[in-house]
């Protein structure tokens, strides 16, 4: 599932593209995806300008002149692409909003676990209500982790990918930001330091920004119609490692599942 550098990359490649255009037209070729598609997408969309491609989480919102949003989420397999208007269609190409620049923003989605919302002008969409802070912000630091975490069992891993303690943090960078930060997955969260903490915070920074400075110099042209956005370059330590020499003394990795997500440590590194 594409997580936040992923969506990042694509918020900031489709950008220079969709910003200050004006939408001529909406073509849905199918009512639904995860969920119904608002019938505002169709009726309010066309004849208004998108004045920013904004991210919240891993959400992507098109903001108009009139304060109103066309609220994205790529899914599992979802992809955004501008295109020109006269691109043959795909199967699974589901969405198409014409711009006046005479080419069209298409939304292609294979397993349809994305959705195209609707967050009216002056509101919070539910879906966002109850978020977190986003990991790359002034909100978040290790005392906000620190405080939260007091009197919680549940593990460290679990509760960094809580989106209501910070969002945007997937299974792939939590993994990352623990081996990073010498913290055991298993760790109860209520037993880690402020310290530690601290150190983890820290962390997840410096990997989410470095994979997003990644996503930047792999990403694809957005303007070709043969291919998908490039997302970056993985350069893992540990996710995706089972049984492998930790890259930093050599103990063989170990995998298990922590909240059903497969999890992979170092149990000399990590404590």
């Amino acid at each position: 599932m594409p997580e936040l550098p992923e969506v990042e990359t694509t918020r900031r490649g489709l950008a220079p593209h969709v910003e200050g255009r004006r939408v001529t037209r909406v073509v849905l070729r199918r009512p639904d995806l995860r969920w119904p598609i608002p019938p505002e997408v169709g009726r309010d969309l066309p004849g208004r300008r998108i004045e920013a491609v904004r991210r919240r989480a891993k959400y992507l919102l098109l903001d108009t002149e009139a304060g109103d949003s066309a609220l994205l989420h790529l899914g599992m397999s979802g992809m955004l692409r501008v295109l020109p208007a006269d691109t043959p269609v795909g199967t699974h190409d589901h969405v198409d909003l014409a711009l006046d620049s005479g080419r069209v923003l298409r939304f292609t989605d294979p397993r349809r676990f994305g959705c195209l919302l609707w967050q009216p002008a002056d509101t919070v969409h539910e879906l966002l209500q109850d978020l977190g802070p986003e990991p790359l912000s002034d909100d978040f630091d290790g005392d906000r982790l620190y405080r939260l975490s007091r009197g919680r069992s549940a593990p460290v891993k679990t509760f960094l990918m809580d989106q209501r303690i910070v969002v945007g943090v997937g299974n792939i960078y939590a993994a990352e930001s623990l081996f990073r930060a010498g913290i055991s997955p298993l760790r109860a969260a209520g037993k880690v330091s402020r310290e530690r903490y601290v150190a983890l915070a820290g962390a997840v920074r410096e990997i989410l920004a470095y994979a997003i400075t990644r996503g930047g110099t792999t990403l694809r042209d957005f303007l070709n119609p043969d291919g998908a956005p490039g997302y970056f370059e993985q350069e893992l330590a540990v996710y995706g490692r089972g049984g492998l020499p930790c890259p930093a003394c050599g103990t063989a990795l170990r995998e298990a599942s922590i909240g059903q997500r497969a999890s992979v440590w170092c149990p000399r590194c990590q404590r």
